[in-house]
């Protein structure tokens, strides 16, 4: 069986079924079939921000602020990650600052709009809870119901864009 590297953790079936999907060349049609509308306006770190601040307006109104979320090109998905969240400190004057900022790899701008919502959803988690743990996966399910079953739809649509029939 061919590698499938997003889909590292999952069960042998579930990667011979998306083994066979890819090879039949039906991965895409099924992405297709659940996402139809793939075109969305949040391609600017503008509008990301804008979006985040929405998200976290409704499910976060106590957690510390924002002061930045954008694409960064310089994430690699399959090394570093989707996003990185960082809170950098810094002293100004007599205080200690800190700043919370989201940063989102620039290949996920083509991302599904429910999919995007998944990794912003996922990064803003990190405000309150630093680890993959059990609060911190309760977060992404208030924040995103389906959260489970679209991380693992963004697996399929980063499988499927990997193969080289996305192209």
């Amino acid at each position: 069986m061919t590698e499938l590297p997003y889909l590292q953790g999952y069960p042998d079936n579930i990667r011979q079924q998306v083994q066979h999907l890819l090879a039949t060349g039906k991965l895409a049609a099924t992405l297709a079939a659940r996402y139809p509308q793939n075109s969305h306006n949040i391609q600017t770190d503008k509008a990301l921000y804008d979006y985040t601040q929405q998200l976290k307006r409704q499910y976060m109104k106590s957690s510390e602020p924002i002061s930045k979320a954008v694409f960064d090109p310089k994430i690699h998905v399959i090394n570093n990650a989707l996003g990185t969240h960082t809170q950098i400190s810094r002293v100004q004057g007599g205080k200690l600052k800190s700043k919370n900022e989201i940063r989102i790899a620039s290949q996920l701008k083509q991302l599904p709009l429910p999919l995007l919502r998944m990794v912003v959803v996922h990064e803003l988690a990190h405000l309150r809870e630093k680890e993959h743990n059990k609060a911190f996966y309760q977060l992404c399910q208030y924040m995103e119901p389906a959260y489970h079953q679209l991380e693992f739809d963004l697996r399929l649509y980063l499988t499927w864009q990997d193969s080289g029939s996305a192209a």
